[in-house]
């Protein structure tokens, strides 16, 4: 029988995104079993209820290690904390993904503790432009991560569909103060969401009569429900 903690009336710390598969395929790797990485666990890490029926729960997938667990089975698994997450998404999967201390972002950023303590448990970027080029660098976001980091992913969403649908030149700068993109290839990738998306809606129309205008909908709406997606793509593409 798996056992496994039961569930607490006290909060329990966050679980980040955990990469089950990756476990496993780490553990086995290093030739060794559940056993002995529960019990590395114990020993080095203080972490005395972790058992063998736990390790193989997480490797399972039935259920995920809390952020410090998940540090120490890195530990004992010899890789990153990184090497055991899905792909991170908030602020502060990220940061564990690296590996770092909430005071080390903190003061890298330029926060009291406190402050920034509070934007990872709301997931709202409250800090200056300066201080998130500052985190973009510290946990080494990639473009299309830093905008989900910093709450813009709406805002870069909402000017992309005005862009493709009214006049896409009058978008660049406001783009661009949002998503940390070269000016040239970001007017070249408006320029194409802008051609793709008019080109499809007049395709659609061109067939006449109510279908067409169903189509032309429908097809306009799942253009502009990727639109992120999209422009994130094409913006790698221009490498």
């Amino acid at each position: 029988m798996c056992r496994v903690r039961q569930p607490s009336t006290q909060p329990q710390p966050s679980t980040p995104p955990f990469n089950a598969p990756a476990a496993r395929r780490l553990r086995a790797a290093l030739g060794m079993g559940p056993e002995h990485v529960a019990y590395g666990m114990r020993v080095s890490y203080g972490l005395p209820y972790v058992t063998p029926d736990l390790v193989v729960a997480w490797e399972r997938g039935v259920t995920a290690p809390t952020s410090p667990e998940l540090t120490a089975l890195a530990g004992v698994l010899w890789c990153s904390p990184g090497e055991l997450i899905g792909r991170p998404r908030t602020l502060r999967e990220h940061r564990i993904a690296r590996a770092l201390a909430p005071e080390d972002v903190a003061r890298a950023v330029g926060v009291d503790l406190r402050g920034y303590l509070r934007m990872e448990e709301s997931g709202d970027w409250r800090g200056t432009d300066r201080q998130a080029a500052s985190l973009a660098d510290i946990l080494d976001l990639s473009p299309p991560d830093f905008v989900v980091v910093t709450g813009r992913e709406d805002r870069l969403a909402d000017l992309l569909r005005s862009a493709v649908s009214t006049r896409w030149q009058a978008y660049v700068r406001p783009v661009a103060k949002i998503a940390p993109v070269e000016r040239e290839p970001l007017e070249r990738v408006l320029q194409e969401l802008y051609d793709d998306y008019q080109g499809q809606m007049v395709a659609s129309l061109s067939w006449g009569g109510n279908v067409a205008a169903r189509a032309s909908s429908d097809a306009g709406r799942d253009f502009l429900d990727r639109i992120v997606d999209a422009f994130w793509d094409r913006i790698e593409a221009e490498g």
